[in-house]
């Protein structure tokens, strides 16, 4: 099978690119603009091809999917930096793009990773244990959470019965390689004692996802004839205690756990006036803010998610446990120099 991957330059999509190259029974091409940097593919880059273009040309995506059967779509801009303009621009007209080209190529599968922060409501609270008859929000949180909505309804609205869809929703993918998700993140401002505690004593769960558990989605989802027009939750199999787990992990790493409560009322002012500056477009393309709502929502509401969909459409199990990933990733980051180190030119 000739499988085409985006995103191979990042955490996930070079993942998945490594474990296809590995398993040998498929042939791997990777679309990469001449600057990115595939230094984390050195290992598997002699199996695979790489076509240098962008998501914004047509005539690279055509290049691209020729003859190719599966398209893992796993680019996207994710963090909070960036006008409006440019979210939509990269994850839904790009999105689109794709699907055009795989589509009018004879491309028979499209798998994209989307995430649950499309369900994520401005005004919404906790989500827990839920599945996908979750519908999607009046209104979202940020610039991200719209768009990859937006682009999750247009992959699924694609599914044709010699097209087939699906949307895979994995939150905050953690493991060893991640140079710049939301638990590096998370470390790095705890590292610095620029971290408040916003938990305000109240227990936060989520389902998290190992790194290995989506790759292993994803391997499923090119494989297994899964209902297509779908989407699926895609989880560790622990629901994680989210203050507690970034606490004990500082304090593996040496660093004390967050403690400073600010006033809520104080806070909810601060990012009132965070987001307004980062309307400036200026500011938003060079920046990710300090501190949104959307971080606030990730920091504050429990959201825990039901795999059995993925389970028996997909036949999806977690294949690496929370204790396991733990252990690789802090052997893993000391080897990297520390997440101080990882993080100090994160903008």
């Amino acid at each position: 099978m000739k499988i085409l991957v985006t995103g191979a330059s990042g955490f996930l999509g070079g993942a998945i690119v490594r474990a296809l190259a590995g398993d040998g029974a498929h042939e791997v091409t990777v679309l990469a603009r001449p600057t990115s940097d595939l230094s984390d593919l050195r290992a598997a880059l002699d199996r695979v091809g790489v076509v240098h273009g962008d998501l914004s040309d047509p005539p690279s995506l055509v290049r691209a999917v020729a003859d190719i059967d599966v398209v893992i779509h796993s680019a996207a801009r994710v963090d909070e930096r960036g006008t409006r303009a440019q979210f939509w621009t990269e994850n839904v007209e790009a999105t689109e793009l794709l699907l055009a080209a795989a589509r009018g190529s004879g491309a028979t599968r499209f798998v994209f990773i989307s995430s649950p922060s499309a369900l994520m409501d401005r005004d919404g609270g906790d989500q827990l244990d839920v599945d996908e008859s979750l519908p999607y929000p009046r209104r979202y949180l940020n610039h991200y959470s719209e768009t990859k909505a937006a682009a999750e309804r247009a992959v699924l609205a694609a599914n044709t019965p010699g097209f087939t869809t699906v949307a895979l929703r994995p939150r905050a993918i953690w493991g060893a390689g991640d140079r710049s998700g939301p638990i590096v993140r998370l470390l790095g401002k705890t590292a610095t004692g620029s971290l408040p505690d916003l938990s305000y004593g109240r227990t936060v769960e989520a389902s998290l996802c190992h790194v290995d558990n989506i790759v292993h989605a994803c391997l499923l989802a090119v494989d297994v004839p899964a209902a297509g027009g779908k989407a699926y939750f895609v989880a560790d199999a622990e629901k994680t205690d989210v203050w507690r787990f970034l606490g004990e992990v500082a304090a593996g790493l040496g660093y004390a756990p967050p403690t400073r409560q600010p006033n809520q009322r104080v806070l909810g002012v601060v990012v009132s006036v965070i987001e307004t500056l980062w309307r400036i477009p200026a500011v938003a393309q060079r920046w990710s803010p300090p501190l949104s709502r959307y971080a606030v929502a990730l920091m504050t509401r429990s959201a825990t998610y039901n795999t059995a969909a993925a389970h028996r459409d997909l036949g999806y199990s977690p294949v690496t446990d929370r204790d396991t990933g733990l252990a690789d990733f802090l052997t893993w980051l000391d080897a990297a120099g520390g997440i101080q180190t990882l993080t100090q030119h994160l903008r």
